[in-house]
C-alpha cells in the first residue's frame, strides 16, 4: 500500500501570525518613541513566547503529517529522510 502523503495547511496559525505582526509594529513604536528599556523588554519577551508557541503548533503539525506519513508510506528511504530532516530540526532549535 502506497501512503500519499499531503503536506498540512498552517492557515490556522495566520490569527497568531498576524497578532504577533502587529506585536511587532508595537515593538517598533515603542522603540521610535523612546519607551522605558524595561517596557520594550517586556514586550520582547511576549513576542519571543508569541513566535515559540506557533513553532510549536506548526512543528506539531508537521510530526503528525509529513513524518507520520513518511513512516506509513512503507518506503524506507522517505522514512529515513523525514527522520533525519526531524532530527536536524530539532538539533537546529535546541529541541524546544
Amino acid at each position: 500500500m502506497v501512503y500519499s502523503m499531503t503536506h498540512p495547511s498552517h492557515k490556522s496559525q495566520l490569527p497568531r501570525l498576524k497578532r504577533i505582526h502587529g506585536q511587532v509594529a508595537g515593538l517598533l513604536r515603542m522603540v521610535e518613541t523612546d519607551r522605558y528599556c524595561a517596557d520594550i523588554l517586556t514586550q520582547m519577551r511576549a513576542v519571543q513566547a508569541a513566535l515559540r508557541s506557533t513553532e510549536q503548533e506548526i512543528l506539531k503539525s508537521h510530526i503528525e503529517h509529513c513524518v507520520a506519513g513518511a513512516i506509513k508510506s512503507g518506503d524506507r528511504s522517505e522514512r529515513q529522510a523525514k527522520l533525519a530532516e526531524l532530527y536536524d530540526l530539532l538539533k537546529r532549535f535546541g529541541a524546544s
